[in-house]
């Protein structure tokens, strides 16, 4: 397993999605610094030689997005010493009630979800991103199924935060589509998933991404403005930034 710094996506056995979300540049030309945070599909199913090299990226914290009862159903990362796990449930209307129109379009689609989770998980949001900031926390790994939707906003955010672009987060956003269609694939080999699956849930078209950093902007100012309405602490900005870039 390549764990150099200008690797971006690290290949594992059985997770699908992981990467390093460092090397973009940020405020005042700085950059956001590698091997501090990553994003990705759930770990709960490391194998052995999967948990040899995850425990070589020297990871301290785990940030789970996912529901309880999705914790109850599938497991969670194992304990490990000097590993701290936080679940931070993102409460949201579950997709299942919301169905999707191919007159909509999967960006559209994906978009008002994002605007839902900023609307119903804000609470969640800023607890995440206030772990994200402390810099005792990293290496960070952020996760929730398939490492793109929960993950995808607040990593999104997160790095708003630091200062990249909303085209460049749009692009590492769609960066989950070869680890989704990984994902999918696996899944289906072990029977996990139904034959059809709307479109959405395993997509991520970069329009949906910059679509709903626009609207937010529009909606709260920026993407720091949304976060500081929800009750991020300017001083958990400061840190963010302090620490997670060169």
């Amino acid at each position: 397993m390549d764990v150099a710094p200008v690797s971006r996506s690290l290949a594992f056995s059985t997770m699908f999605n992981f990467r390093d979300i460092g090397g973009y540049q940020g405020l005042d030309g700085r950059t956001v610094r590698w091997q501090r945070v990553y994003r990705a599909d759930s770990p709960h199913r490391l194998d052995t030689d999967d948990e040899a090299a995850f425990t070589a990226l020297g990871v301290r914290t785990v940030i789970d997005l996912r529901r309880p009862a999705e914790i109850d159903q599938y497991g969670r990362i194992r304990h490990a010493d000097g590993l701290d796990y936080h679940n931070v449930h993102l409460v949201h209307q579950d997709w299942n009630e919301i169905p999707y129109s191919e007159d909509q379009g999967a960006a559209r689609y994906l978009a008002d979800r994002y605007h839902d989770l900023a609307e119903q998980a804000a609470d969640g949001i800023v607890a995440a991103i206030s772990l994200i900031a402390e810099e005792q926390t990293a290496p960070t790994v952020v996760h929730c199924m398939a490492g793109k939707d929960r993950t995808g906003v607040v990593c999104a955010m997160t790095l708003s935060l630091l200062g990249v672009r909303d085209s460049v987060i749009a692009e590492d956003y769609a960066l989950s589509t070869a680890g989704s269609d990984r994902l999918l694939a696996w899944l289906h080999t072990q029977h996990e998933t139904k034959s059809l699956v709307p479109v959405p849930y395993f997509s991520c078209p970069a329009e949906a991404m910059q679509m709903f950093l626009t609207e937010l902007g529009q909606r709260h100012g920026s993407v720091e403005g949304y976060l500081r309405d929800a009750g991020l602490p300017g001083d958990r900005i400061v840190a963010l930034r302090e620490h997670l870039l060169s």
